[in-house]
């Protein structure tokens, strides 16, 4: 029976599929709000221990694809409240300190809550034409490949602030390509192979270095009301610059929603700049999900941690399931903004940033391991060693992303 009319009739199934859709959200949420995780350490933990668990593929799909959602609906409170984004919102991270310090917090989540709503209703339905365009575009892509992601690196360099920023941003970009190159294809025993070095190289990279610069972290100031005051039709246009973007990047390999982000920057209204980067970023990151998902679905190549995840279990591709895993885990992502969001700005911004910081960089050790054993743990602390300098020479932390383009590009 196709999965999708068994949700309809099979009341078995259908809350099945429930509990394990709102299971995917709690750990969608949980890693969203610890500074460090990420969806995706989730979802490749799931892959491990697949085998072990007696559920339809399906289900841990939906566990996966509606924690990924929540995650990017949720990513931007750490940020906020700690200063410690994931690689996708580290570019969101500086302008929602400039509102979290004149005490516009709370408006900023609502800002990235809208964003990342408005994004995926956007992107649901532009899925399927720029499927269909990128299915017959593929091909030229696949093949002048190199010369496509080297653009992207254009990108992100010309748009740094500075010629010293584009350098340190070059130097960056080349010596994480030179650790990917070096780690990538290990295959170190571990308790739980299926994250192999990308969780050790992923959180060393973008995890660790952040929670390290939150260690002197001088707390939240009071916070006023949480009114939107950014105009609604510049709201909609940045969010929507936020989804195409997530679209550019969601079909290609090694290209994240960070790198989305910073294409989405040139849409931000200069009259409200750091409103429109939480807006654009926010977006970017969650239609990047959405996007991600059909790639999976029509090229068969997964783009991210969770579609690596999905695709290494062989989840089937019943698309509408899919998709209401999605909208749904949307729904749940922004209302827990709504109503965690203040209160973890009120609470956890007053917090011992030295205990919270060190528990959740030795919380990160521990994944290194599980997922690549002692070869990962070293990894981790080459990585976080890497992560630390780009920030400190005036570059963004996202041309770290070469562990993964410049390996790809010298391979193809």
């Amino acid at each position: 029976m196709d999965p999708a009319v068994r949700l309809v009739v099979d009341p078995g199934f259908t809350l099945a599929a429930l509990a394990f859709l709102f299971g995917g959200a709690a750990l969608g949420a949980v890693s969203g709000l610890v500074p460090g995780l990420h969806a995706n350490n989730f979802a490749l933990l799931l892959a491990g221990i697949a085998p072990s668990i007696q559920a339809d593929p399906l289900l841990l799909g939906v566990a996966m694809l509606a924690a990924g959602v929540v995650h990017t609906f949720l990513d931007i409170v750490p940020a906020l409240a700690l200063g410690v984004p994931d690689a996708a919102m580290a570019v969101a991270a500086l302008p929602g300190h400039r509102l979290v310090l004149a005490g516009r917090g709370r408006e900023a989540l609502r800002l990235s809550a809208v964003g990342s709503a408005v994004a995926v209703g956007l992107a649901v339905p532009l899925a399927v034409p720029v499927t269909w365009a990128m299915v017959r575009a593929y091909p030229t892509i696949r093949a002048h490949l190199p010369f496509v992601l080297a653009g992207v690196v254009a990108i992100l360099l010309v748009t740094e602030s500075s010629r010293r920023a584009a350098v340190a941003g070059g130097m960056a970009f080349l010596a994480s390509g030179m650790l990917g190159l070096a780690t990538l294809d290990l295959d170190p025993a571990a308790p739980l192979g299926s994250g192999g070095m990308l969780v050790p190289l992923f959180t060393g990279l973008f995890g660790a270095p952040v929670l390290v610069e939150a260690l002197g972290g001088n707390g939240v100031p009071p916070q006023a009301d949480a009114r939107i005051t950014m105009r609604p039709r510049s709201l909609g246009t940045t969010a929507g610059a936020g989804s195409f973007a997530g679209a550019l990047v969601g079909y290609l390999p090694g290209v994240s929603a960070a790198i989305a982000s910073v294409l989405a920057l040139p849409a931000v209204p200069t009259a409200d700049a750091d409103r429109g980067f939480i807006v654009s970023t926010s977006g970017a990151n969650t239609a990047n999900t959405v996007f991600a998902l059909f790639a999976l679905v029509s090229l068969g190549t997964p783009r991210t941690g969770v579609m690596v995840a999905l695709d290494r279990i062989e989840v089937p591709f019943a698309l509408p399931v899919l998709l209401v895993a999605t909208a749904t885990g949307a729904v749940v992502g922004f209302t827990l903004v709504l109503l965690v969001g203040d209160v973890y700005l009120r609470v956890v911004g007053t917090a011992d940033y030295t205990r919270v910081s060190l528990g959740v960089l030795a919380a990160l050790v521990c994944l290194s391991g599980l997922f690549a054993g002692p070869i990962g743990v070293a990894v981790f602390l080459v990585s976080t060693l890497l992560g630390l300098v780009p920030p400190r020479l005036g570059a963004r932390r996202v041309h770290l992303m070469g562990v993964l383009i410049l390996p790809l590009g010298l391979s193809t």
